[in-house]
């Protein structure tokens, strides 16, 4: 994927405008010129040609850039698709620029490789700078498609639990979990009963690290391992993807290595809810009334919102700690994949402040993230006649919204949070971003605790 040997010999890649093409062919070799246009090469997009030597040996590769030029994805597409071999970036472009095009080249080497063979070895590029920080990107990213790509037999909460364990080991953390009956002696009772149906003990799990003096950033993640909407059964053609319903946790798990392995100076806190929404005898019910961690009775409108049930324990779990900085992550709502689709991740927050900085750390990163309103007034969706609130809203209008302000009830609203609503999933296949589970917002979260911490 990556060498940093510059002794090695490359392969230049050479970047083409569409409008730039007619001038790049006069300056070339008549013999080049007409290998360029025998192969067909118009500069479109994600279009390259390889470009022969003398000997037939491949000298260089030309590929199509659109302006202005998204550095990010500019070579995502080639490493899917370039034979072996060892290739160099433009030589004209920044460090920065580098940067960002080969996070993208590493991300298009990507392949889920668990339960189908696939090719060994991928083409390799050449990295004289910044090689940490591009590894810790590519490794954090496909971290979270390798997890919301396991399918839920492989992927329970005891299995997130032990991917947890093992991130805390690898860098000096803390782990710990509570599960099963102890979630009700240890007052997660939520949590408790959206999972207790299943015979995979739901969990809440625990990692913190970093320097106590640091500032406390806590991130919270739903770990739905899989969700058949309990009672509420979700239609066979809505279930057929909720092994990419933990995708929270896995936003979370990604964050934290990303955090971890570039050591920021933040004292880090992870909470995920992890549960399996079964069905069986022991299911939670329509119209039962749960009493939360918090104390607040919610009685279950409808028991395909168990999202923000098992959220809701670790919310007031996390608050209780005082952070400097709450985030949550999670695939909470269609509503929101409704209002955005199922590429952008919507983010509600209760600081007018941090909703500036993240807007600000989006345009950074250069990763899309979109402010839906934390709008009080939709408050009265969620009362109930017989219980501090209902767990989503009837009438179903503004569902994302409602969520958002389901969760809202158990921040303390002197703790700046922020919620991010994504769909941690690619339904098409775009150059470094193949179909199946991907990480939303992660490029814009840690802009945003880089410019709000890094030293």
């Amino acid at each position: 994927m990556f060498i940093n040997d510059s002794s090695l010999r490359t392969i230049p890649l050479i970047p083409c405008h569409k409008a730039e093409l007619t001038g790049y062919l006069k300056q070339q070799t008549k013999r080049l010129r007409r290998w360029i246009t025998a192969s067909g090469f118009q500069a479109k997009k994600d279009e390259f040609c390889l470009l022969p030597n003398k000997k037939g040996e491949l000298q260089a590769v030309l590929f199509t850039v659109n302006e202005p030029i998204e550095y990010r994805w500019a070579l995502a597409g080639l490493a899917e698709k370039l034979p072996l071999g060892n290739y160099q970036l433009p030589t004209n472009w920044t460090e920065e620029q580098k940067q960002h095009a080969s996070i993208g080249w590493g991300l298009g080497c990507y392949q889920f490789k668990r339960y189908h063979p696939q090719k060994d070895e991928t083409p390799c590029l050449l990295v004289n700078d910044g090689v940490k920080r591009i590894k810790a990107f590519v490794e954090s990213i496909t971290l979270v498609r390798d997890l919301v790509n396991t399918p839920a037999a492989d992927m329970m909460p005891q299995d997130l639990a032990a991917i947890t364990k093992a991130l805390s080991k690898q860098y000096q953390g803390t782990f710990k979990q509570i599960k099963g009956k102890q979630l009700l002696s240890k007052n997660y009772p939520c949590l408790h009963a959206v999972g207790r149906a299943s015979k995979h003990k739901p969990r809440l799990i625990h990692l913190k690290w970093g320097n106590k003096s640091y500032p406390k950033v806590t991130l919270v993640g739903k770990g739905v391992c899989f969700d058949t909407g309990g009672l509420d059964l979700k239609p066979s053609q809505f279930m057929r993807l909720m092994k990419k319903d933990m995708g929270g946790a896995a936003h979370v798990l990604g964050l934290a290595q990303l955090i971890m392995s570039l050591s920021l100076p933040v004292c880090l806190e992870v909470f995920i809810s992890a549960a399996d929404n079964a069905i069986s005898n022991d299911a939670f019910r329509p119209g039962d009334v749960l009493t939360t961690r918090s104390g607040k009775t919610v009685e279950i409108d409808n028991t395909d919102a168990e999202g923000r049930l098992v959220l809701c324990d670790a919310l007031t779990k996390a608050g209780e700690n005082n952070p400097d900085l709450l985030i949550d992550f999670a695939t909470l709502t269609g509503a929101a994949r409704v209002a955005v689709g199922t590429e952008i991740p919507a983010f509600f927050s209760n600081s007018e402040s941090l909703t500036q900085a993240i807007n600000q750390a989006a345009t950074e990163s250069n990763e899309l993230v979109w402010q839906l309103p934390l709008h009080q007034p939709y408050r009265h969706l969620l009362d109930s006649d017989i219980a501090d609130l209902l767990n989503s809203a009837p009438q179903g209008y503004g569902g994302a919204i409602t969520a958002a302000l389901y969760l809202n009830e158990f921040v303390d609203e002197q703790t700046q949070w922020a919620h991010f609503d994504m769909m941690a999933w690619n339904n098409r296949h775009r150059s470094g971003r193949p179909k199946g589970g991907e990480a939303m917002g992660l490029f814009a979260v840690f802009q945003l605790l880089e410019n709000r911490y890094a030293e």
